[in-house]
């Protein structure tokens, strides 16, 4: 597995399923910055998940398919979700099926945000379970002063930066910082 952070407002992106998983995904496409999402689902009736987002009451087609660079796939039968995930990998995109290491291209880190900071912990798909109880204790670790930490950073690296100051002293002024700070042992 390679860990990476893609921007979003860059891809297209198709959510499709139903109940509680499709919900979680939405939710963590959401906290994130959202560019092209479509949410597509077969159960329309769902009252939450129509609450949470406007959806087209029906599996995408392959013209639907077509643009989409990813492709969340959540709370559909076994058959539905292979079939709709091989139509995809057709179509060019990524897939994620819930629960299905099989028929995913990736995976959906546990994840942790204040502000722009994110700390992610990813088993792989191996247990989900572990993902989620070391994302607790993340939360537990990194507040919400967190995101104030970052933007003092952020204002101190870009005033080296100015300054002509080399990736290594970056590197070096950073973790000074954070020692002057206390911030982390």
């Amino acid at each position: 597995m390679l860990p990476l952070m893609v921007d979003t407002t860059a891809l297209p992106v198709l959510l499709v399923g139903q109940g509680a998983g499709m919900l979680r995904r939405l939710h963590f496409l959401r906290a994130g910055d959202l560019g092209d999402v479509r949410v597509f689902s077969p159960s329309p009736q769902d009252a939450e998940l129509a609450a949470a987002a406007p959806l087209v009451a029906r599996l995408p087609t392959a013209g639907d398919l077509a643009g989409a660079r990813l492709v969340f796939i959540a709370g559909l039968d076994a058959a539905a979700a292979e079939a709709l995930a091989e139509q995809a990998h057709r179509a060019g995109a990524l897939v994620n099926v819930e629960d299905n290491k099989r028929l995913s291209d990736f995976f959906v880190p546990g994840v942790v945000r204040r502000g722009d900071l994110m700390v992610t912990v990813s088993t792989s798909g191996r247990s989900p379970g572990l993902t989620r109880r070391l994302r607790r204790y993340l939360d537990g670790v990194f507040g919400p002063q967190w995101a104030g930490r970052l933007a003092l950073l952020s204002a101190a690296r870009e005033r080296w930066r100015r300054e002509g100051v080399d990736l290594q002293t970056l590197a070096r002024r950073t973790d000074a910082l954070i020692d002057r700070k206390g911030w982390l042992p």
